[in-house]
C-alpha cells in the first residue's frame, strides 16, 4: 500500500530527517527544501543508481558537470529568454498571484474564490543575479533553469578531449532554478531542484528509433528502483503543447498521492540546440527552424565520414527530476502493516542500494561495555565494506529501534546481545518480514556483501 495522502509522507519525511521546510525557523520560503540526515543519503544514493545506469555500464556516455551560472547569450540563443514563460494572473480581491493554466476552478481565485482576475500575461520563470562588484543592470548571469545547454555549448570540448564517435551521450546532474509562480505539493514543483538528464547525439533519420529506445530504457530504469510497472504511464505530448525545440516528447507520469504528473520527460529535440548555439556560415545543413544570428564562432557539427559531409546531430534527451523521483519512491515504498492486533508499523520498503542506511549495529544493552565496544568494532568493519553508510544505535532500546528504522528503510538490524559473547554470532532482522536469524561474525562481511549485491 503506497501512501494514501501527501501529508503522510510530509509528516514522515519530517519526523526522521529526509525533508525540511527550508528556513523553517523564520517561517520557511515556500518552495524551497532542505534535505535532512536521511534525505540526503537516499537523494545521492537514487543520483549514483542513475550514474551509474548512464555512464558507468554503458559505452557511449560521458559526463560532464557544468556550472551553474549562464550566460545570458547562451539562454537568448537556445530560446529561454523569449518562450520561457508561464501565464500569470493577479487576483484584484487579495492581490495573490496564480498560473493561469492551473485556475481549475471556473477561473476563480484558489485563494478568495473571487473571479476579479487579471488577463494573463506572461511571466519568465529564470533568475538573474549580478555579475561583478557594481549591479547595474549592465553584466548580469542567469541562474540555469534547465541542466542541457551547458552540455550542448560544450558539445565540441568533449567530442575533441574523448575522440567519441555518433551515437554517444553526454550525462549530467545538478541543481535548476526555476522562479515558479506556484509551487505546490510538497517537493513536486519547487524554485531549486536537481535534474539527471542525458543527451544522447544520434545521425538525423535514427532519431525516431532512438527515441523510442530511450522511452522504454527509461521506464525500465524506474521499475528496477522499485515503481510498480502498472503505476508507469506513458503520456504522448500534443502537438500544440510541445516546447519549442521538440520534435515529439512521451512523458513518463507517475501517480502521485496529488495525483498523476510528469516523473520524466523523453524528448526529441531534433538539432535545436546545437544549431542554434551554431553561426550559421559553414556549409551545412539545420533541418529545424533555428536562429541565424547567433554569436557563436564554433561549429558544433560533425562528419560523416563514409558520406564526408557535415552534419548536426539530433539529440534525444531523457530528463527526470531527482526531488520528483525521491518523492514517487517514497511514496511507493510507504507501508502500514499491522505487527498484532494492537500494533501496527510503518516502513518504507525501499530497493537495499537506495536505502539511506544500510545496516543498524544494536547493543542489547547500552552500558555494558563489551557489547559497545563489539558492536562498535562490527559497524566499522561493515562501513569499510562501501556500500553505504552503517550506524551505531546505542539507545538500549530494541524495539524502538526496530520501529525507528523500518520507518527509515534500513534492510537489516544487526542485535549484539549476550549470546554474542559466548557463540560470538549477532541476530539479523530483516526489515520487510521482520525474519530473525543468527550469523556468525566471522562470516558476517560475506553474508552483508552478499545480501547488498
Amino acid at each position: 500500500m503506497t501512501a494514501q495522502t501527501m501529508e503522510e509522507l510530509v509528516s514522515l519525511c519530517k519526523r526522521r530527517g529526509f525533508l525540511f521546510q527550508s528556513n523553517d525557523i523564520y517561517g520557511g520560503i515556500k518552495g524551497l527544501y532542505d534535505y535532512g540526515p536521511m534525505g540526503v543519503e537516499f537523494k545521492n544514493n537514487l543520483k549514483q543508481a542513475w550514474w551509474k545506469s548512464m555512464v558507468y555500464e554503458r559505452d557511449d556516455t560521458e559526463g560532464l558537470d557544468a556550472s551553474i551560472l549562464s550566460s545570458p547569450v547562451v539562454l537568448k540563443h537556445s530560446g529561454h529568454e523569449d518562450t520561457f514563460t508561464d501565464p500569470l494572473v493577479d487576483c484584484r480581491a487579495c492581490k495573490s498571484r496564480w498560473r493561469a493554466d492551473q485556475l481549475f476552478e471556473n477561473n476563480k481565485c484558489p485563494n478568495c474564490k473571487s473571479e476579479d482576475l487579471t488577463e494573463p500575461r506572461p511571466f519568465n520563470l529564470m533568475f538573474k543575479t549580478a555579475i561583478g562588484p557594481v549591479d547595474d543592470g549592465s553584466s548580469f548571469a542567469y541562474l540555469r533553469p534547465e541542466t542541457c545547454q551547458q552540455i550542448f555549448t560544450n558539445f565540441k570540448n568533449i567530442l575533441d578531449s574523448t575522440s567519441r564517435t555518433i551515437p554517444f551521450g553526454i550525462a549530467q546532474m545538478g541543481k535548476a532554478f526555476r522562479n515558479e509562480i506556484t509551487p505546490r505539493n510538497f517537493i513536486f514543483r519547487v524554485r531549486e531542484f536537481e535534474q539527471m538528464e542525458l543527451e544522447f547525439f544520434v545521425k538525423p533519420g535514427t532519431d525516431d528509433e532512438w527515441h523510442e529506445y530511450w522511452i522504454n530504457k527509461r521506464i525500465e530504469w524506474w521499475v528496477n528502483q522499485g515503481i510498480k510497472k502498472e503505476n508507469l504511464k506513458k503520456i504522448e505530448v500534443e502537438k500544440n503543447e510541445l516546447a519549442h525545440y521538440s520534435k515529439r516528447t512521451v512523458d513518463i507520469n507517475y501517480v502521485f498521492p496529488h495525483g498523476e504528473e510528469e516523473l520524466e520527460g523523453v524528448a526529441n529535440r531534433t538539432d535545436f540546440d546545437l544549431g542554434s548555439h551554431t553561426k550559421n556560415q559553414y556549409d551545412f545543413k539545420i533541418t529545424s527552424e533555428v536562429m541565424k544570428n547567433s554569436s557563436s564562432t564554433t561549429k558544433l557539427a560533425v562528419q560523416d565520414l563514409e558520406e564526408k559531409n557535415w552534419y548536426i546531430p539530433y539529440v534525444i534527451e531523457p530528463s527526470a527530476g531527482v526531488d520528483r523521483g525521491v518523492l514517487a519512491l517514497l511514496n511507493e515504498a510507504y507501508r502500514e502493516e499491522n505487527v498484532d492486533k494492537d500494533n501496527k508499523r510503518i516502513l518504507l520498503s525501499l530497493k537495499p542500494h537506495l536505502s539511506p542506511i544500510k545496516a543498524a549495529v544494536i547493543p542489547l544493552k547500552k552500558n555494558n561495555e563489551e557489547l559497545v565496544n563489539l558492536s562498535k568494532e562490527i559497524k566499522s568493519n561493515l562501513q569499510k565494506l562501501g556500500l553505504g553508510r552503517v550506524v551505531l544505535e546505542n539507545s538500549g532500546n530494541i524495539g524502538k529501534n526496530y520501529r525507528r528504522h523500518d520507518e527509515i528503510g534500513t534492510p537489516i538490524c544487526l542485535t549484539v546481545d549476550f549470546e554474542t559473547l559466548e557463540d560470538k554470532s549477532v541476530t539479523v532482522r530483516d526489515r520487510d518480514t521482520m525474519k530473525q536469524e543468527r550469523v556468525s561474525i566471522e562470516n558476517l562481511s560475506e553474508y552483508y556483501k552478499k545480501y547488498f549485491n
